[in-house]
């Protein structure tokens, strides 16, 4: 982070200082919401939690070398003090952007692979010039303003992941950061609920980061999906396509070794080079093509991009995370989230990295924020079960996962429904055998990346806490 004098961030945020010794100390570490990850220098920021309210943990947030806490409310310790933190963090990282040396801004959204595309992005445009990226998911109100805070004055290039949850939110995060380049990977499910209206609605929503680019600005759209490409006439800025049937930048001749990892020709104009990608699944190959679309359009070469997708790994956990146990079962923990959408293209990675000779093996919980199509779409998850090819299918949770497990059996498939990740973890145990292949996959409340984990164990047994 920039340094600031707490002085600085009080008349930034529009806030007052409270039992502040020294309006000139200077806070020079990044702003973070956990105080267990507090450092000297960094300024401890009080939001109420899920189950906990941050302004508890103010006091160990300065021992531990916070120089002050920006809070809701005077907590005895020094602090800026505002009238609400979430909005103070945004000022804030406005604040900051305009003291940095001039960065290129680049916001990525889409339904799904927004993480894995940005893991992607970030280690290619690393290649390019310093760059900084969203960590992990951090993706909203919270977690963009925290990216920025990890800028300083070397930084050239900010990758920032934008999710939305609805019409708005992404308008109000390119307000905090402006961006200058907008990638939009594609529109499907996820989050449906929570849009009303259907594709057209998310897209409407989604469509707002290009909105938001200047005539100077790239945009950076699906070829491939015709409602990433409605969005075009939204713009003032130049578009660049990508796809695997068509688009400026191309992946072409795609193929997969034996464990699911995809290879492919990078294509641009008059150039082309093979990329081989150490992700597993082919649904990376779009991933890897809107990167180089992106880092393309910021001017480098379609070798330069090749090589550094060839060298890019995956990033964050729980999204097709393969491990191979020394038993020989190999465990994709893919639990992180779930939809429609991303349930397809796990299955068809599971099934690839099983070929012919190995047993692929479901535990799929469910899909949540579906809104009143969620039945529908867990049946139909279940259906999908069947065509792929699955072995054995274990469903987790309760009503819609009845679903899943019902219209799998009735597509002939061996299936299993347990109520909660324990009773799956206990099915697995006593269900593999050497040289299966497990997909674990379902929405982050239902915890099945414990499960993962747990499984992951090359010591796993029954009841394994």
């Amino acid at each position: 982070m920039v340094p600031m004098t707490l002085q600085e961030i009080a008349e930034a945020v529009g806030g007052a200082l409270h039992d502040v010794p020294d309006p000139g100390a200077v806070v020079d570490r990044a702003g973070v919401i956990d105080s267990r990850l507090v450092k000297p220098g960094a300024l401890f920021i009080a939001l109420p939690g899920e189950h906990t309210d941050g302004h508890r943990f103010a006091e160990a947030a300065f021992a531990a070398g916070a120089v002050a806490v920006l809070a809701a409310r005077p907590v005895g310790v020094p602090a800026v003090v505002v009238a609400d933190v979430q909005d103070a963090m945004g000022a804030l990282a406005r604040a900051v952007l305009a003291r940095l040396n001039a960065p290129t801004v680049i916001g990525l959204t889409g339904s799904a692979g927004k993480t894995s595309t940005k893991d992607l992005l970030a280690q290619v445009l690393q290649t390019m010039d310093t760059t900084v990226a969203t960590p992990l998911s951090f993706n909203g109100e919270i977690g963009m303003p925290i990216t920025v805070f990890q800028a300083d004055e070397k930084t050239r290039l900010l990758v920032l992941e934008m999710g939305s949850r609805g019409k708005g939110h992404i308008k109000y995060l390119t307000g905090i950061v402006p961006p200058k380049v907008g990638l939009v990977i594609n529109v499907g499910t996820a989050h449906v609920g929570e849009f009303g209206g259907g594709k057209e609605s998310i897209a409407e929503a989604k469509g707002e980061l290009v909105e938001a680019l200047p005539a100077d600005g790239l945009a950076v759209l699906n070829a491939d999906d015709p409602y990433v490409m409605s969005m075009a006439p939204r713009t003032k800025a130049p578009v660049m396509t990508f796809g695997l049937e068509a688009g400026d930048v191309r992946a072409v001749d795609v193929e997969l070794d034996a464990a699911g990892r995809p290879s492919f020709t990078l294509t641009h104009q008059d150039q082309g080079a093979r990329v081989v990608l150490g992700l597993h699944g082919a649904h990376h190959v779009a991933n890897a093509a809107a990167a180089a679309a992106v880092a393309i359009g910021l001017g480098a070469s379609v070798p330069q991009v090749a090589e550094a997708l060839s060298g890019a790994r995956q990033l964050t956990p729980g999204r097709m995370d393969v491990t191979e146990r020394p038993d020989g079962v190999t465990v994709i923990n893919d639990a992180f989230n779930a939809n429609p959408d991303s349930m397809a293209v796990a299955l068809a990675a599971l099934t690839a990295m099983a070929g012919g000779g190995r047993r692929a093996v479901a535990v799929l919980g469910e899909m949540r924020e579906l809104g009143e199509e969620s039945q529908a779409h867990h049946a139909e998850l279940g259906r999908m079960v069947a065509r792929a090819g699955v072995t054995k299918l274990i469903a987790v949770g309760r009503a819609e996962a009845a679903l899943v497990h019902a219209s799998a059996v009735e597509g002939g498939v061996n299936a299993t429904l347990v109520a909660d990740r324990d009773a799956a973890l206990d099915l697995l145990l006593t269900y593999l055998k050497p040289g299966d292949v497990v997909l674990i996959k379902g929405s982050h409340s239902v915890g099945l990346e414990d499960t993962a984990m747990r499984l992951a164990k090359p010591d796993a047994v029954a009841g394994d806490s």
